[in-house]
């Protein structure tokens, strides 16, 4: 199959914020933004797919690690810094979930949450 556009889909009670969060932290643009979806693009040739945020009035974050609420989906954002790229991430909303490897390792990843509680992971050395 092909497809000229992969979009990936998140729910959240908020959706300025959480469309605005990884706008900011992946350097794209919110281009639609309605009362109940918001779509963040990045510049063309970037291969990063779009990010939807999708209106869910009831919607209950993942306490991933904790299986109470399973994670859903999540992200693996590469990175070539990652002191840098977690300083950044955090100074935009997200916070620190799981310290899975010290910052010093070669390679490794963390587990963060965004705004409305979606696990990503920066990811470097890989």
């Amino acid at each position: 199959m092909r497809t000229p556009r992969l979009s990936i889909a998140f729910d959240a009670a908020d959706i300025a914020a959480e469309s605005r969060f990884w706008a900011d932290l992946l350097d794209g643009e919110v281009v639609r933004a309605d009362d109940d979806w918001h779509t963040v693009q990045f510049p063309s040739g970037s291969g990063v797919p779009d990010i939807c945020v999708q209106r869910a009035p009831g919607h209950v974050a993942p306490t991933w690690p904790d299986p109470a609420v399973p994670q859903q989906v999540h992200l693996d954002v590469d990175v070539e810094d990652v002191r840098a790229a977690e300083q950044e991430a955090l100074a935009k909303g997200a916070r620190l979930v799981e310290e899975t490897v010290d910052l010093d390792a070669d390679e490794g990843f963390r587990v963060y949450a965004s705004p409305a509680g979606h696990p990503f992971c920066l990811c470097w050395g890989q």
